[in-house]
């Protein structure tokens, strides 16, 4: 699994290091400092919750098969 973050629209809610300070690492003014990381195996659920737990939804899943799992897709 895989994390991908549009690190340029990062508003500093710091809602995902609230979840995981060490998935989700900050810089010095607050905003997400990546745009994106490999989840070590075990922290996959972590992972998820820090993505879900972003107001913005500029955090994306990214599944082995390569599917984004979050955020929802909206119907058309």
């Amino acid at each position: 699994m895989r994390i991908r973050i549009e690190k340029g629209a990062c508003v500093g809610n710091a809602r995902c290091a609230a979840v995981s300070k060490e998935l989700y690492v900050l810089d010095d003014d607050g905003y997400i400092d990546t745009e994106g990381f490999d989840v070590p195996e075990g922290m996959e659920k972590l992972a998820k919750y820090g993505a879900r737990a972003c107001p913005e939804k500029i955090i994306y899943v990214e599944e082995d098969d390569g599917t984004i799992s979050w955020p929802l897709k909206k119907p058309a």
